[in-house]
């Protein structure tokens, strides 16, 4: 009998209420694990509260001042999450849109979003990243038909590049017109952050 025909036969066992040592230990247990941010954190305590229930007779847990206290105390930082997630997600080839909808999705105010918004240089390093990962545009290894340059601009675009990005990258004759066109901006701008 394998591991999983095992786990399956096994009846689910309902898991106690919380109370107020369980549902403090799961909170702190959960900013320790993973990076988050304070709405992520919020979100994730409703969830397990409505999962496993609170203990009878006893008050429910004011989750946004627990979460605010969590703020205060530096456990959670919206500001230092949002440069990991942003630095995290140009460096596998995504774009400022697509990094900017991901912060949102995560709770992260519109202001601090746009503190963490890549610069040109950043940007384009994040485009030119793409199109090499995916071998798209110059980094293509066979010649590349209407149809397929038409699916790689889709995904560019998906990725969260301006149409400005995606064209310049995808119309480079070669490699090297690409990393010209990415130092091109570090040099304009002074962006020597990536």
């Amino acid at each position: 009998m394998d591991r999983n025909s095992q786990a399956r036969k096994r009846p689910n066992r309902q898991k106690k209420p919380l109370d107020a040592e369980r549902f403090e230990e799961m909170a702190l247990a959960y900013v320790a694990r993973f990076a988050t941010s304070a709405a992520k954190l919020e979100r994730y305590l409703q969830r397990k509260l409505r999962e496993r229930g609170w203990q009878e007779g006893v008050e429910e847990p004011d989750i946004p001042a627990m979460v605010n206290r969590y703020v205060e105390r530096g456990y959670v930082d919206d500001a230092v999450y949002a440069r990991a997630k942003a630095g995290d997600l140009l460096r596998r080839g995504y774009g400022g849109r697509r990094v900017k909808q991901a912060l949102g999705e995560a709770g992260i105010g519109e202001s601090v979003a746009d503190d963490v918004a890549p610069a040109e240089h950043t940007a384009r390093t994040a485009a030119a990243h793409l199109a090499r990962k995916r071998r798209f545009g110059p980094f293509a290894v066979d010649p590349t038909d209407r149809e397929k340059r038409e699916k790689q601009i889709a995904a560019m675009l998906r990725a969260g590049h301006t149409f400005d990005h995606v064209r310049a990258v995808l119309d480079a004759n070669d490699e090297n017109s690409v990393i010209e066109w990415v130092e091109e901006a570090r040099e304009k701008t002074g962006d020597w952050d990536a």
